[in-house]
């Protein structure tokens, strides 16, 4: 039985590849696995049908049989156990990248989606202007310690793994702030995982839903 997981049919990054079933189609391209989406408008979200699966009623869900997941951490985690290709072997090898999936989404992801929210929902409030420094200067703190702990090396433990994927897709959220000018090895961090063809594999498809939207 084909893999499916759920997107948005007209996602608000307008085809950036922002938009968390990126991740999963990611994880899905590295490990060789075939999958369907279906896509979803934001009244289909709220729907009973798709509020079984996601209780939050959001975007991804991952359906495989009679398995049913939602979050993205835990989709790429059960897809990372399941193939080879994103978890090293060597079992303390493994933990180490299992630990980075969780700095990608818990220590690097919410200072970066605090910033993100109020450029859409307080630009035109009075305080905009003198929140965003403080909002940045939490980024930096994390980015400064990510920048020192990647130092040289192409990923943040030995081979490219599930960390590195989530950590990938976490910090391009940050693309066009201004704040990765700052932090040339993390920006080049970023432009290996955008390399990568399983990345352009998941990013082509995505964007294609965008663009078939937009005709």
């Amino acid at each position: 039985m084909t893999i499916t997981i759920t997107a948005f049919a007209q996602s608000p990054d307008r085809g950036r590849g922002l938009a968390r079933d990126m991740r999963v189609r990611w994880a899905l391209e590295e490990v060789g696995q075939p999958y369907a989406v279906r896509l979803l408008t934001f009244k289909d979200m709220k729907e009973p049908a798709h509020l079984a699966l996601q209780p939050f009623g959001q975007i991804p869900t991952y359906e495989d049989g009679d398995l049913a997941l939602f979050e993205t951490g835990g989709i790429i985690f059960h897809i990372a156990e399941r193939h080879a290709g994103l978890l090293p072997e060597d079992a303390d090898a493994r933990a180490r990248a299992i630990s980075w999936m969780f700095a990608a989404l818990n220590t690097i992801e919410p200072p970066i989606l605090d910033r993100e929210m109020p450029t859409y929902t307080e630009r035109d409030k009075p305080w905009y202007a003198e929140r965003l420094p403080i909002l940045e200067s939490r980024i930096r703190t994390r980015l400064d310690a990510l920048s020192r702990r990647l130092g040289d090396a192409d990923w943040l433990h030995g081979a490219f793994s599930a960390g590195d994927l989530l950590m990938v897709t976490v910090l391009r959220r940050l693309e066009g702030s201004g704040v990765l000018e700052d932090y040339p090895r993390l920006s080049a961090y970023i432009t290996r995982g955008k390399d990568r063809p399983a990345y352009t594999r998941a990013f082509d498809a995505q964007r294609a839903v965008f663009t078939a939207a937009s005709a």
